[in-house]
């Protein structure tokens, strides 16, 4: 019964919290810049695999934009808010950000990913979330603006936050697992993952009264949720599916601009109520 996030483009403003980087935010921004569907990338694409998210539409009938650009940047790499945030303090980080010119305050059609360094430990963290998303409260950063978090993972809980790039002790791992990450680092594998989720329910159900399934929307199981640990055709019960690899057999599901190849979980269809991918609607 709430809104999507239907305007063209989705405006995304970067955060940068700790200390990044330049080849790792170069990751991170060419994964974003290869979901919108002028993008030039081999199939599968993450243009295709955006196209599942796409097809979520509001009251209206307006569908998620399928168009996405980073509108602005924000590096903390003093940690303003410590080594150590909360559900709510990560509010604060946004707050101080929106603070500083030229970062502006988006109500139209704006998002705000907040990304922390693998130095900077997070409410729940590994335990409970590798990656949540809410809205800011205008009690603490002055308007209502849809923002996600995610963390990388390296360091703290890559066999949780990482999977398929890094196994449990329980699968037999506790380490970096047999499937190799397509650009060569686990814990930022695993966030792009996490960020692909995380934007999906983001844009499905930004003020968490849109798509999401069970009867209590605080504790909404959306559509990001319902497709974990599911890459490709035929993936359950612990298998991730039908998955590609390269000649240096690193493994992927997706292309992306530049020649970048990426490993992004599946998302649920309205169209197929089933877990869909590019190769599942191709």
């Amino acid at each position: 019964m709430g809104p999507v996030l239907s305007s063209t483009p989705i405006n995304i403003y970067l955060i940068w919290y700790g200390r990044w980087a330049n080849s790792q935010k170069l990751l991170i921004k060419d994964f974003l810049n290869s979901i919108s569907p002028t993008t030039v990338a081999a199939k599968p694409s993450v243009s295709d695999w955006w196209r599942t998210v796409s097809l979520y539409t509001d009251q209206t009938g307006a569908n998620v934009s399928r168009s996405m650009l980073i509108a602005g940047e924000y590096s903390d790499s003093a940690y303003s808010h410590g080594n150590g945030l909360t559900r709510l303090t990560i509010q604060q980080v946004i707050a101080s950000a929106v603070k500083s010119a030229p970062f502006p305050v988006d109500h139209k059609n704006g998002i705000y990913l907040i990304l922390t360094s693998q130095d900077v430990t997070m409410q729940d963290f590994c335990r409970a979330v590798c990656g949540f998303h809410y809205f800011t409260f205008p009690s603490m950063v002055g308007y209502t603006l849809p923002y996600a978090w995610v963390g990388n993972s390296g360091k703290q809980c890559p066999e949780v936050c990482a999977y398929p790039f890094a196994v449990p002790g329980y699968m037999g791992g506790g380490g970096p697992g047999s499937l190799k990450p397509p650009n060569g680092d686990v814990g930022l594998e695993g966030m792009i993952s996490v960020i692909g989720h995380e934007l999906a329910e983001l844009s499905s159900n930004p003020l968490v009264n849109a798509w999401y399934a069970g009867e209590d929307p605080t504790a909404p199981t959306e559509i990001g949720d319902l497709c974990e640990g599911l890459y490709g055709t035929g993936g359950g019960g612990g298998y991730i599916g039908q998955v590609m690899r390269d000649r240096q057999g690193k493994t992927f599901n997706l292309n992306g601009r530049r020649g970048r190849k990426f490993l992004v979980q599946w998302i649920w269809s309205p169209e197929l109520k089933a877990c869909s991918g590019p190769n599942a609607l191709d």
